[in-house]
């Protein structure tokens, strides 16, 4: 298996772990502030991989040479969360899902400025596209509920947040160094993460309430913490220096497939049809991504 196909696999498998993040943040919501959920994530996820990185001498020697690194890709990563979460306070969830699926495409312009990479004709008409039939998903295929859609101050937040995302899988590529450690860049991401979630719970006022985490909310939270988090960052980031930041984001037009999927298997949830086109259509549009330079 080629590092390229190989890398393909890892971000069909962080699709579906992220996917799941989902499932788990709803059962999560309303029980403590999301930036304290997320600054927790960051937390546990930073202490179970210490271990791993103190224990070994290689990987400790290159901690404080990652950091700096690992300290901006981190902040790019927090921004994302911290604009979500802020514009949620003045926005829905259907609007965020929405100007989600603009990422990819963002990811691509800035692509041609930051990593010299070109963007074709064919390839912004599938943008477009997936675009449209992640949308379809996301309204349910309701024509109405689309027409009804408007900004709001959440949703020019969520902007902004969203250009985040599309910097943080490319400063991924493009700080990586030849002779990096891939889990100690994690590590340092991870961490960084900790400084500027914890500046936001400091600037706004957040109080933690970690101790509401317990009983069934616990494993919930424990598969954040492993599954949408440790892993989840990891496998995007050995991707994005496989395959390039524009195919990895290519995969967030099947982030609605993914949870269909998962609800199904593990709540018994059907689709309806028009949902399904639109799932077909964002996977069409998310292979063609994928199969062009």
């Amino acid at each position: 298996m080629t590092s390229n196909i190989k890398a393909h696999f890892l971000v069909i498998f962080a699709t579906f772990l992220i996917a799941g993040s989902f499932i788990a943040s709803q059962k999560l919501s309303g029980v403590i502030d999301p930036i304290s959920l997320t600054l927790c994530r960051f937390v546990f996820a930073s202490l179970i991989l210490a271990p791993v990185i103190f224990f070994n001498k290689n990987y400790r020697n290159k901690v404080l040479k990652t950091f700096p690194r690992g300290l901006i890709i981190g902040l790019f990563y927090s921004l994302y969360f911290i604009g979500l979460f802020k514009a949620l306070e003045s926005t829905t969830a259907l609007n965020t899902g929405t100007l989600f699926t603009l990422v990819p495409l963002l990811t691509a312009i800035l692509a041609i400025f930051l990593l010299k990479q070109k963007i074709g004709f064919v390839q912004l008409i599938t943008y477009l596209v997936g675009i449209i039939g992640t949308c379809i998903v996301v309204f349910k295929g309701d024509l109405q509920l689309f027409l009804k859609f408007s900004l709001s101050q959440g949703d020019i937040i969520f902007l902004f947040a969203i250009v985040s995302m599309a910097l943080y899988s490319i400063s991924t590529k493009l700080l990586h160094k030849d002779d990096d450690e891939l889990i100690v860049l994690v590590y340092c991401t991870i961490t960084s993460g900790i400084i500027w979630m914890g500046l936001a719970v400091g600037i706004m006022d957040i109080s933690l309430q970690w101790e509401k985490l317990s009983g069934s909310l616990f494993y919930y939270m424990l598969y954040l913490i492993i599954g949408a988090t440790l892993l989840t960052v990891y496998l995007y980031q050995q991707a994005a220096i496989s395959i390039g930041p524009k195919k990895v984001m290519a995969y967030v037009y099947l982030n609605p497939a993914a949870i269909a999927f998962l609800l199904f298997i593990f709540e018994g949830e059907f689709i309806g049809l028009k949902v399904f086109v639109g799932i077909v259509i964002s996977t069409i549009a998310t292979i063609i991504l994928l199969t062009r330079d």
